[in-house]
């Protein structure tokens, strides 16, 4: 797979990753990671692969909301989840279908 225009900047952006993953920590979201936010990057907020400018990838870093982030972790959670196959969503799924 091709790699992003932004992946050559990682590195310098790291810091503003972590400022932003302070202020998560500070809103009570502690568990978010360094990866899975460059993930949410790369593929909601960056989704066009077009060279963006360090500074507009740092600015797009600070503007990132907690609320799209949540809703981007959750969607991916579902996609790579097998809680279908399991008992208990198994038994919800058919409580749904009836």
């Amino acid at each position: 797979m091709e790699k992003h225009p932004a992946e050559m900047y990682k590195d310098h952006l790291r810091p503003f990753l972590y400022s932003k993953l302070e202020e998560f920590k500070i809103l009570g979201y502690d568990d978010v990671e360094h990866e899975s936010l460059w993930s949410y990057l790369i593929h909601k907020k960056w989704k066009q692969k077009k060279e963006l400018p360090l500074y507009e990838l740092a600015g797009n870093i600070l503007s990132v909301k907690i609320g799209d982030f949540m809703n981007y972790a959750t969607v991916e959670a579902f996609k790579s989840s097998n809680w279908l196959e399991s008992d208990e969503g198994q038994e919800a799924l058919d409580e749904l279908l009836r």
